[in-house]
């Protein structure tokens, strides 16, 4: 049986951290994403995004593939680890290759977009994602992983 996401239960604006180097990427994305309601924390690398995972508790990720210090296939390595599957992950490449995408799928991202996007496409697969039920099995693991 499908499970309503964590903000929808709790009562609250979803949580969105945006792990991208790119500020001109950012910053545009964490404003139209704060315009529609949604509580938005931006890290500028990988090392601080994955300290943020557990300080910021996030529904949805927005994730660079290619920054600084630690990629963004390392920081969904560490999400998946953690949180398994209760986190939505879009993952956001200026990189063309279908294998990357490939594996990015593989460690569980939700979505994929080339940059440059439009912001409309990002803005659809976030208000898509964060809709999205989960399985009954994707949640208890979430649950098990979160209570170790």
């Amino acid at each position: 049986m499908p499970i309503a996401p964590g903000w929808q239960t709790e009562n609250r604006a979803p949580r969105i951290l945006i792990v991208d180097d790119d500020f001109e990427i950012a910053d545009p994305v964490k404003f139209a994403l704060q315009k529609l309601g949604y509580e938005v924390t931006h890290m500028p690398d990988g090392n601080q995004g994955v300290v943020a995972i557990s300080t910021v508790n996030p529904d949805l990720m927005v994730l660079d593939m290619m920054m600084p210090g630690r990629s963004g296939f390392l920081v969904l390595e560490h999400l998946r680890s953690i949180k398994k599957t209760c986190v939505r992950v879009i993952m956001v490449t200026g990189n063309e290759g279908e294998r990357h995408q490939a594996y990015a799928r593989m460690l569980g991202a939700d979505d994929y977009i080339h940059k440059p996007f439009a912001m409309d496409r990002l803005l659809q697969s976030v208000q898509k994602l964060l809709d999205e039920p989960f399985a009954d099995g994707e949640m208890a693991s979430a649950s098990e992983q979160n209570t170790e």
